[in-house]
């Protein structure tokens, strides 16, 4: 491994700040030097390398910042982090709109060699890698079509929260949570030409969506469902991919509430022989993951891009760009 040691800042120190600090604790290639957060609390917690501003922190000495803020200011942050020489790992959504993330992207191709990375950290849960290796290996032939469910129930105060703040957060749940199953369906199927969707708010008093319904077909002429809800009222998530020789379903995924859990794969290959008795009920292969790794491997991603100066394999600037416009075509086919 690398003997360098990449001095880091954090920026807002909410739940993903201090899930990010934990792991930059852990690793042998970061050292933690300053953060900031507009809690009065974080600086009690972290006197000896609290500042008082975001401008501070990247002023601090850092090679890298991590950017865990509210989405309405991340493009300022990062912009400025880029010209300042600073590898940046923001958290998603990048930004507002497709606006925010170009001009992020700008930043970055002017920024001499700056690594600009964006938090998609499902892509490392190892469900998804399984079945993107099983996808990989040719054995179940092209995807025919998939159908993703990511639900949640809203917290007693959902409707005060910064995330139902238009200002803030720039989009509902879509945008907010949504935007994972997005990346996933974009990681497995590749971009979509065609989009057709109804974004509604059906229950919550907020002024953005509460459930998201889109129908999303790919150059090969697949088809992806996806329906993104914060009134499921049970935390939900569900992916199957329907192939050629069979269904890969990914049913749950691990987070630090547990409440998505268990975490499994679920693999049925086609078997069309009446003589079994079982047409339409195959064997059933099932894996079940009990650890969720998917922080490090996200970590050891940014920093593999830092080491070796090359882009990020997951969450780089084009990937935010690409499900930044896919989300947003779901909005204006809703319109």
């Amino acid at each position: 491994m690398d003997s360098k040691v990449y001095k880091v800042g954090i920026i807002g120190m909410g739940r993903m700040g201090e899930i990010r600090k934990d792991q930059i604790d852990l690793h042998p290639n970061f050292e933690l030097v300053s953060i900031t957060d507009v809690n009065s609390d974080v600086e009690k917690k972290y006197p000896n390398i609290f500042k008082e501003s975001w401008k501070e922190v990247l002023k601090s000495n850092i090679d890298c910042v991590f950017v865990c803020t509210f989405n309405d200011v991340i493009p300022g942050i990062v912009c400025e982090a880029l010209e300042a020489g600073i590898h940046v790992f923001s958290e998603k959504p990048p930004g507002k709109t497709v606006a925010c993330i170009e001009r992020m992207q700008a930043a970055e191709k002017s920024s001499n060699g700056c690594t600009l990375k964006f938090g998609f950290n499902h892509r490392f849960h190892y469900s998804v890698m399984r079945a993107k290796e099983l996808l990989d290996s040719g054995e179940f032939g092209k995807v025919l079509w998939a159908r993703g469910t990511y639900g949640k129930t809203g917290e007693a105060d959902f409707e005060s929260i910064w995330r139902s703040n238009r200002d803030q957060a720039g989009g509902g749940i879509l945008l907010d949570q949504g935007i994972h199953m997005a990346d996933l369906l974009r990681h497995f199927m590749g971009e979509f030409i065609d989009v057709k969707s109804m974004v509604e708010n059906q229950y919550w008093d907020i002024p953005m969506e509460d459930n998201a319904y889109a129908l999303l077909k790919n150059e090969s002429g697949a088809v992806a469902m996806l329906h993104s809800s914060s009134t499921h009222w049970k935390n939900f998530f569900s992916l199957e991919l329907g192939l050629e020789n069979g269904l890969i379903h990914l049913d749950g995924i691990l987070s630090n509430s547990m409440s998505y859990a268990p975490e499994t794969i679920k693999v049925y290959r086609k078997d069309l022989n009446p003589k079994v008795q079982k047409l339409g009920d195959p064997v059933v292969d099932i894996e079940k993951f009990d650890k969720d790794d998917s922080w490090r491997l996200e970590l050891e991603d940014f920093y593999e891009a830092l080491a070796h100066s090359k882009k990020p394999k997951h969450g780089d600037s084009d990937d935010a760009l690409n499900v930044m416009k896919l989300i947003w075509r779901i909005y204006n086919h809703a319109k």
